[in-house]
């Protein structure tokens, strides 16, 4: 005990009760005859003394700690998902819960370590949380243990998880476009892989909307997520003559070498081409025009996550956060 801690037992004595009486004051028991006078003194002498519970002790008799581990990958050096991380501290401690951090840069050996660490220290469940949203296979120290995945999930798809709705992101895209009055002419840039989650999934929500609208989608620019290999591709796709009116990028960062194919091209935004983007990151509003973009809910996805696992395994299954679109100056319809 720390020096000059105040105790339970200094409550009672202020409060002219015993220990007990005190300890069923202070915890909100009801199962005991307290008359609304010692109540009343019992509170009061906790406020005079600043009285804070000592949580370690009351852990060894209940085995709850209220704390939550989220392991992660590289979530918490990360500044793209930081998000996710207030998220899950802000949830956790409106539910009065102590969120622990521990970040393995995805090393099967570093992760067994922390969460065996976590669980000597006594921690109640778990968040795994990955960086991109991906297949995950959880460390074998959480097995029976309360546990979510964020931002990943099991090949089975039966442990609670909580990912983002990149199939519905993918039709709001699509959507956007279709609804500005673009059809024939809509490309999609980016690698398509279908090994890649977010890339899987954002296509098939295209191709369902322009399905549903009877657009067949024109083509896929193919190029690696970053701005240099889509600046050479939408270059090289620009310079063919092909009539392009729309492009729906898998990420903002291939907008961003987009962007500077089209200038390059002589071409404007949105006049000429419209450009449509996912993730909403910064670059989605440094660019000019502003890039429309939907984002990945990162803070929810984090709020959403300590729920779950505050409620319990009733819930399992995966959960679908929306992802919103955020609607700038990159879309308009097609040059007559």
């Amino acid at each position: 005990m720390a020096p000059g801690r105040v105790t339970l037992l200094d409550v009672a004595r202020r409060a002219g009760v015993s220990r007990t009486t005190a300890s069923f004051v202070l915890t909100g028991r009801r199962d005991m005859r307290i008359s609304l006078d010692a109540e009343e003194r019992v509170l009061h002498a906790a406020r005079e003394l600043s009285y804070r519970p000592n949580l370690m002790a009351r852990g060894l008799r209940t085995r709850l700690t209220h704390t939550i581990g989220l392991v992660s990958d590289t979530i918490a050096t990360e500044a793209y998902a930081g998000e996710i991380i207030r998220g899950s501290v802000a949830t956790a401690l409106n539910h009065k819960r102590l969120l622990f951090i521990g970040e393995t840069e995805g090393d099967p050996e570093v992760e067994r370590r922390v969460v065996e660490d976590m669980l000597d220290r006594g921690v109640d469940g778990f968040l795994y949380a990955a960086m991109f949203t991906r297949d995950a296979r959880p460390p074998a120290p959480l097995r029976g243990h309360p546990y979510v995945l964020l931002n990943c999930l099991t090949k089975d798809r039966r442990r609670t998880a909580v990912v983002p709705d990149e199939i519905e992101a993918g039709r709001v895209a699509a959507r956007t476009l279709l609804d500005a009055g673009h059809r024939e002419h809509i490309y999609v840039v980016g690698e398509t892989s279908p090994d890649v989650f977010a890339s899987r999934e954002r296509m098939a929500g295209v191709e369902q909307a322009l399905s549903e609208r009877r657009v067949s989608l024109a083509g896929v620019i193919p190029c690696m997520w970053w701005p240099e290999s889509a600046h050479h591709a939408v270059r090289d796709f620009v310079g063919s003559g092909q009539h392009r009116t729309g492009l729906i990028c898998l990420n903002d960062r291939i907008a961003f070498g987009a962007y500077q194919a089209i200038h390059e091209a002589g071409l404007r935004i949105p006049a000429d081409i419209a450009v449509v983007s996912f993730d909403d990151s910064d670059l989605a509003s440094w660019l000019r025009p502003q890039l429309t973009s939907i984002a990945i809910p990162h803070f929810e996805l984090g709020r959403r996550a300590v729920e779950l696992l505050l409620a319990g395994e009733h819930r399992a299954g995966v959960h679908r956060i929306p992802m919103p679109l955020r609607e700038r100056g990159s879309v308009a319809p097609p040059a007559t």
